[in-house]
């Protein structure tokens, strides 16, 4: 069974993410740092009958990093990586002029840092998966847009996609993807702006085109996933 490593993973995009592969015959390692919310996502997904181990903890913690990539290795080994845990910098967002400086340090060591060092470690795992391997980073328009209050997120996910381009063409043998999901109804977006209301995608009907990349291949570099959505109809 093909093996992933999915962060962030206790709900929107991660667990509907997680969900979609075990239904797909998938073995997962699932990163969060909420411990309950967590344990009940694993049995969840669990039912598909997967194997799952959930590893509760911070991205940002090296020693947690290697767990996760260990617990990899124990289920056969790693053909996908999924950097999908994010800090926003400050909640609800703020203009730059009040931007706290540690939460602009937080949101790059979170996004940025520390999804590199997941990469560094599980890279010996991704370049052995016979199916070969591929990474995943689930950027943002906010990378490539300019939106007021958005700057230090936005900022953190521009870095980030630069790292997957790079990554890209120093890693031939892999498919390196940065995905812009588009808005959906999460946490994540009502803590960044907790007045708006709007109705928004949900993140099962974001999966798809997660899902099309997987099964395709195309190669490495940055999509946005409602592009992907339309013109895989």
């Amino acid at each position: 069974m093909p093996v992933a490593i999915i962060t962030g993973a206790s709900k929107g995009l991660g667990r509907a993410l997680a969900e979609a592969l075990a239904a797909r015959g998938w073995d997962l390692v699932l990163d969060a740092r909420s411990e309950g919310v967590l344990a009940e996502t694993a049995a969840a997904v669990s039912a598909y009958a997967t194997r799952v181990t959930g590893l509760p903890g911070d991205v940002t913690d090296a020693g947690h990093r290697a767990e996760l990539v260990a617990a990899a290795w124990r289920l056969g080994g790693a053909d996908l990586l999924v950097s999908n845990a994010s800090a926003l910098g400050a909640e609800p967002l703020v203009r730059l002029e009040t931007l706290p400086v540690e939460g602009l340090r937080r949101a790059l060591e979170v996004n940025v840092v520390a999804a590199l060092g997941l990469v560094q470690e599980a890279l010996p795992l991704l370049r052995a998966s016979k199916a070969g391997g591929m990474v995943i980073a689930v950027s943002s328009d906010a990378a490539a847009e300019a939106y007021e209050t958005w700057g230090g997120y936005g900022a953190s996910k521009a870095a980030l996609d630069q790292l997957v381009a790079v990554l890209g063409a120093e890693e031939p043998g892999l498919r390196v993807w940065a995905v812009d999901p588009g808005d959906m109804a999460t946490d994540l977006y009502a803590a960044a702006v907790p007045d708006d209301d709007d109705p928004r995608p949900a993140p099962v009907d974001v999966v798809p085109a997660f899902l099309r990349l997987l099964d395709e291949r195309p190669v490495s570099g940055r999509y946005a996933a409602p592009s992907l959505l339309v013109e895989g109809r």
